[in-house]
């Protein structure tokens, strides 16, 4: 049985009738579902990392919701905020991973495939015990020589992949857990390269992460704008 729990919000008693706020998700949402059970995530809701993490270790299924109203009805040619998977077109995705990441990577490997897109693995080959740094820099610096269009990192929880790539002149590397923050990276920030936390999402979940992120063009205007101060703050510290 799907259950729903009442979500908090600050200062708003009544999420459905709040539509303009974010609803959060959080481990303590899940403290009543049973093991196993299935829980409904409402539309627009996030997720916060732990309570992806524990809907994993119980193994709840997180079911989000589309709403069904008049009002959806007559938005319905409006822009989906999650843009339908484009082609590759062959060009270089490029792949890497720790011991922690090798599964879901060998998954995404061929998922990105499937896309379209040409692969180049970086590795690891195997579950045996390696440092993601590794990884991570000899991924980011073919994205940042032109080797490479973007660049897909997984480790156990994409933090320290996305730390290490961040290191590469060049490179704009954002953690995602889902296809929301995809979408902003993407068009808020123009992240070329995408570190995923296996241990904190699924390979459902990754994939379509994966694919609402390649899909996703850069933002404009302001964005362009902001994304070119970061570069300039890293153009100030290659100067010295």
């Amino acid at each position: 049985m799907v259950r729903r729990v009442v979500f908090r919000t600050a200062g708003i008693i009544d999420p459905i009738t709040a539509r303009s706020v974010r609803r959060l998700l959080t481990e303590s949402d899940l403290a009543g579902i049973g093991d196993g059970e299935s829980f409904a995530v409402p539309a627009g809701a996030l997720i916060s990392p732990l309570a992806r993490q524990a809907a994993f270790d119980r193994r709840i299924a997180l079911v989000e919701l589309s709403p069904v109203s008049a009002a959806s009805v007559k938005t319905a040619s409006r822009r989906s905020p999650f843009p339908a998977p484009a082609r590759g077109d062959g060009k270089n995705v490029v792949l890497g991973a720790d011991h922690g990441g090798f599964e879901l990577k060998e998954i995404l490997k061929e998922f990105v495939q499937e896309l379209g897109y040409s692969v180049i693995d970086c590795g690891t080959d195997s579950g045996e015990s390696v440092d993601y740094p590794d990884f991570a820099f000899a991924a980011a610096r073919l994205v940042a020589q032109g080797k490479a269009w973007r660049a897909i990192l997984v480790d156990g929880a994409g933090i320290g992949s996305c730390m290490a790539a961040n290191k590469v002149p060049g490179v704009r590397a954002a953690m995602c857990y889902d296809e929301t923050t995809a979408v902003n990276s993407r068009e808020h920030n123009h992240s070329n390269v995408l570190t995923l936390g296996a241990g904190m999402i699924d390979a459902q979940l990754g994939r379509q992460i994966v694919k609402t992120w390649l899909a996703t063009d850069d933002g404009g205007g302001r964005h362009e704008r902001r994304v070119k101060k970061i570069m300039d703050i890293e153009k100030r510290y290659l100067k010295a």
